[in-house]
């Protein structure tokens, strides 16, 4: 059996993993080892690994099944590995800065996300998590007795609909998005969801992708997303991953949210990318 380490990130959650060559090591015992891990620290990271596409679908498939990326066209002639691309030349806003839980639009969002640093710039890029555990921790008594049972509306039309900030009127980007009207529709899940293999709540809103409360009119939904959103991202609660190259991170969806930088105009910068469901 391989020797590896576990280390705590020294940030407020993730931990990184040391001593592993990926997918080779993952022996089901150390998968299972590994799982633990991640359902403690809520972001895996492993450093100085080499992974072509389907080395990278081995890793994610010791996790669970590869999950669908909507909206995204995969890396040529792959299935599931999605380029996350931005040239050294480009001028577009930056892809996915606000603060979000991958695909929290679908019936079923996905577990977890893998990425895997394939070309770093030498500055910026860094990946910020938000732990939303702590967030509903954090909230006051009051506010947990205000959104116990409320439901919110998820939908992914401000990124992806035609009309949103990846449709039409996006141009000169060099990742393979793919707006389409199916962004219109919604998807409803409550505001606090217990995590299904913790148990632990955890709030389940972004400003990405969670757009009314079921029941409840505009104004005021609005006016409660208010009061929650700084709790989501406070500052104590939010980790910054430094990328480098060959690393890969595996972070938990249903208890993190996550959002880019930029900070590397004049560098390239991709990232590959898969989803477990």
């Amino acid at each position: 059996m391989t020797s590896y380490s576990i280390e705590p990130s020294g940030g407020p959650f993730g931990a990184v993993v040391r001593g592993l060559e990926l997918p080779q090591d993952l022996e089901p015992s150390t998968v299972a080892d590994l799982r633990q891990a991640w359902l403690r620290h809520q972001l895996l990271v492993f450093c100085d690994q080499e992974l072509d596409f389907a080395g990278l679908e081995a890793v994610a498939s010791a996790f669970g099944e590869i999950g669908e990326d909507p909206y995204f066209r995969p890396i040529a002639g792959e299935r599931h590995v999605v380029a996350l691309t931005r040239e050294a030349d480009e001028t577009s806003p930056i892809f996915a800065d606000v603060f979000h839980s991958d695909w929290s639009f679908l019936a079923r969002p996905p577990s977890g996300t893998l990425l895997y640093a394939f070309d770093v710039p030498p500055v910026g890029g860094d990946t910020l998590f938000a732990d939303q555990y702590g967030a509903w921790e954090a909230l006051p008594a009051g506010l947990r007795r205000r959104i116990d049972g409320l439901v919110g509306v998820h939908s992914a039309r401000r990124g992806y609909a035609p009309s949103g900030a990846y449709g039409d009127r996006d141009v000169g980007r060099s990742m393979a998005i793919v707006s389409s009207d199916d962004a219109y529709a919604t998807e409803r899940h409550p505001l606090v969801r217990p995590h299904p293999e913790t148990g632990r709540p955890a709030l389940f809103v972004s400003l990405a992708y969670t757009i009314g409360i079921e029941g409840m009119d505009e104004a005021d939904a609005n006016a409660l997303f208010g009061e929650l959103y700084p709790y989501t991202v406070a500052e104590h609660l939010v980790h910054r991953h430094r990328w480098e190259p060959g690393m890969v991170a595996l972070w938990d969806n249903r208890c993190l949210l996550h959002a880019a930088t930029g900070g590397y105009e004049g560098h390239r910068r991709e990232l590959h990318r898969l989803t477990i469901a």
